[in-house]
């Protein structure tokens, strides 16, 4: 019959176990620090502006019309591509007056930014107290990039 001896001291693992935990032990600790330190930097320099056209809601396309219409009653900021063509839409969820608009302030290509600027209505202009949920969708042609709600 064969015999094993653990030259370890009582309670403790052998020195080979003790190597091999010690060794799992810090790849693990490499991976969660290396997962955590990793980070994409967004360039902020603006390359070019974006031509955009306002597309009138009856434009929309009706798949990307539904999503709208199931999220308008909460602010939203969506995206939608279709046939080479980028639909960008953000909303400011109910409002509980006319007279709100929504106001593309600019459209420019980094990495991809959109800022869309919400107007309430002007001093002296009539309202009504009905609810209303005010959004905006423009169309560019498609380029391939993350888009940046600002």
């Amino acid at each position: 019959m064969a015999r094993t001896w653990n030259t370890a001291a009582p309670g403790r693992p052998a020195k080979g176990r003790r190597h091999i935990a010690s060794l799992i032990l810090c790849v693990a600790a490499l991976i969660c620090t290396a997962s955590g330190c990793i980070t994409r930097r967004q360039k902020t320099e603006k390359i070019r502006e974006i031509e955009f056209t306002v597309t009138d809601k009856e434009m929309v396309p009706a798949e990307f019309k539904t999503v709208i219409e199931e999220k308008k009653a909460e602010p939203f900021k969506l995206t939608y591509a279709d046939q080479g063509i980028l639909y960008i839409a953000e909303g400011y969820g109910t409002q509980p007056t006319t007279g709100y608009s929504v106001e593309v302030e600019e459209l420019y290509e980094t990495e991809d930014a959109v800022h869309i600027n919400l107007m309430g209505p002007e001093k002296g202009e009539e309202t009504k107290e009905i609810a209303t949920f005010p959004y905006v969708v423009v169309q560019l042609d498609d380029i391939k990039k993350d888009v940046l709600f600002d």
